[in-house]
């Protein structure tokens, strides 16, 4: 048996304790065979490294606050530690601070071609996870108003891999900041904006590794939904061409406050009538899409309905000129409006 930088032979520690080093260690697949005589390790287990002494540690303190993580996303691409989750959030806000400074005295750049390509391509993935969420909770009769997280096997598993596409996807959308830095469109980069991209990849990486599935699948599944509305049209909107066609902006965010109020009623339903599923989840949903809502609702307001009441003063103030041509300045009241909308997302 090989040993760590100290000596230590680690075969009886592993062999005696496995349970525990399951579940805190990625490589215990090794020691498991080794226990059993069946493989040879092809990697030392412990590499003696700070990094590793950290991950370590960090992942004893989050176990023994959690509680066992589940066992079926142990090994999964950044589920194992959070740090790698956790940095590139702070590479994020970094990005957010910096970048517009960088671009101050620079022309902005079009990305048109990316933009159309991004959007598009994120409108494929959210199909694909809204689909395949959709599709496995109905074959696998789940329970609408509560289910646990072990509780359906194969429908289970089904959930567990879209999820993680899910959790992925979420820092695939840091990108959303980064084109409105690079094109100099700073005034889409609000506090709900920052907030939101922020926070969502860093509570589903503790969904992940604690609830992968069960009662976690509904506000995924109907995000994937309204994102596919989204990125359909930002992408569609990246052609100037169509821009006149595409009428569906303004019912994006109504229906991001639609799936908030619906995801807080089915959390509260596995309250009311409970099967298991970890109470301590369902209350920090809740909080969160309150926070949500709150946020999205002034946004809302902010965006339409005040504009509106804008709309409304600048019509009567210009009168015959708006109502003959239609114009205030050689804009349509429409567009002025349009200039000014951010994404609330």
């Amino acid at each position: 048996m090989q040993h760590t930088s100290q000596g230590v032979d680690l075969t009886k520690v592993i062999c005696s304790t496995r349970p525990v080093f399951l579940r805190l260690f990625p490589l215990t697949d090794e020691a498991t065979h080794l226990c059993l005589g069946t493989r040879q390790p092809r990697l030392r287990i412990f590499q003696g490294s700070e990094m590793e002494t950290f991950n370590y540690k960090l992942n004893m303190y989050i176990d023994s606050w959690m509680g066992p993580r589940d066992e079926r996303v142990q090994g999964w691409l950044l589920l194992d530690n959070y740090p790698p989750t956790f940095a590139l959030t702070v590479m994020y806000l970094l990005i957010v601070w910096m970048g517009p400074k960088y671009m101050r005295h620079r022309q902005p750049v079009s990305c048109r071609g990316l933009l159309l390509v991004y959007n598009l391509g994120l409108t494929i993935l959210s199909f694909y996870m809204f689909y395949e969420i959709v599709s496995a909770v109905w074959h696998g009769d789940y329970n609408f108003y509560c289910q646990d997280t072990h509780s359906a096997g194969e429908t289970d598993t089904k959930i567990i891999n879209v999820l993680w596409w899910y959790y992925f996807s979420k820092l695939i959308e840091f990108m959303d900041t980064f084109f409105f830095i690079l094109r100099k469109n700073n005034h889409q980069i609000t506090f709900l904006h920052i907030y939101h991209h922020a926070s969502m990849p860093n509570i589903w990486w503790f969904v992940m590794n604690w609830v992968p599935c069960g009662h976690s699948y509904f506000g995924a599944s109907l995000n994937s939904f309204i994102h596919v509305l989204m990125y359909s049209y930002y992408g569609l909107s990246a052609v100037p061409g169509l821009r006149p066609y595409l009428w569906w902006k303004k019912y994006i965010t109504q229906g991001q406050l639609i799936q908030f109020f619906l995801t807080m009623s089915q959390t509260t339903c596995a309250v009311i009538w409970p099967c298991g599923f970890p109470r301590g989840w369902l209350y920090f949903q809740i909080f969160y899409v309150i926070t949500l809502i709150v946020l999205f609702a002034n946004f809302y307001i902010q965006t339409y309905k005040k504009h509106l009441v804008s709309q409304k003063k600048e019509y009567h103030q210009n009168g015959s000129v708006a109502s003959l041509n239609g114009h205030v300045n050689g804009v349509t009241p429409t567009e002025t409006i349009t200039h000014r909308k951010v994404r609330g997302d």
